[in-house]
């Protein structure tokens, strides 16, 4: 199911820091070879197999990225990730032995960063997880200034804040509203050009590509996501619109706090 190359050594640009790795994947000979291989390229690695050990794993310890097969026998890993997701804005990395299209875009739906089809070579895991980790980088930096030299701590656009240090959501009574890593890097995008018909391909390349080799579908799963947690009514939205043809706006102002 996994290939690799003989040697096994640091890739070129790494990260010198060990980053710790959650597998979880019912399989015990992959998930044991999968962290065999990340041990490898200066990873730590944890493999489970169900979603209690996973819980277990992660109350225990923090990990800076998931792999999660979508898979398993009791709890799926699509209704793992989804629980992940309203806890966790930790990175997740989906592996399944199909690698449908609609799998993937399921995946996305709730909050998968990236999809790994199996088979595959431990070279592309490796890189898709240090991938996922330089977007999740990319997107607690927003690259607008907002007229200052330093970026916001947070944004306040209608009744909501984004907290740009602690990549939260909050409404205005101040409760806090999970956030994807791919959804956070969208809404910055959006906050960073309020009131600017943005197109899809114009996102998928300022959101850095996420996932499933940027297909335009991911950009509308994405936005209908995060106008769930807006509670912006799919049906007539005021917040973030869909201007036909062209793409979707940010209709509202912002402020920098």
């Amino acid at each position: 199911m996994i290939s690799s190359s003989p040697a096994l050594t640091v890739a070129p640009g790494a990260a010198p820091a060990m980053l710790h790795v959650l597998v979880v994947d019912d399989d015990e000979d992959i998930r044991s070879l999968i962290c065999q291989y990340l041990h490898g390229y200066a990873m730590s690695c944890v493999g489970v197999g169900n979603g209690r050990a996973m819980r277990e794993a992660m109350a225990s310890r923090q990990f800076d990225v998931i792999v999660l097969d979508l898979m398993l026998p009791g709890e799926s890993g699509l209704t793992l990730c989804k629980e992940i997701r309203s806890q966790s804005s930790v990175p997740i990395l989906m592996i399944s032995a199909h690698g449908e299209p609609i799998e993937r875009i399921i995946s996305l739906e709730v909050g998968a960063d990236d999809f790994v089809s199996k088979p595959f070579d431990i070279r592309e895991l490796v890189a898709r997880i240090h991938s996922v980790l330089r977007r999740t980088q990319a997107g607690r930096q927003p690259a607008a200034s907002h007229g200052s030299d330093k970026p916001p701590r947070q944004i306040q656009f209608g009744d909501w804040r984004l907290n740009v240090g602690l990549r939260q959501l909050q409404d205005k009574q101040g409760v806090v509203i999970p956030l994807s890593n791919a959804e956070f890097r969208l809404l910055s995008v959006l906050l960073q050009r309020p009131r600017t018909i943005l197109d899809r391909e114009l996102l998928l390349d300022l959101t850095r590509g996420c996932t499933v080799d940027a297909f335009d579908r991911s950009i509308d799963i994405l936005i209908s996501r995060l106008r769930h947690k807006l509670q912006d009514d799919p049906r007539n939205p005021r917040l973030i619109r869909t201007v036909r043809g062209e793409g979707y706006i940010l209709d509202a102002a912002t402020s920098c706090l």
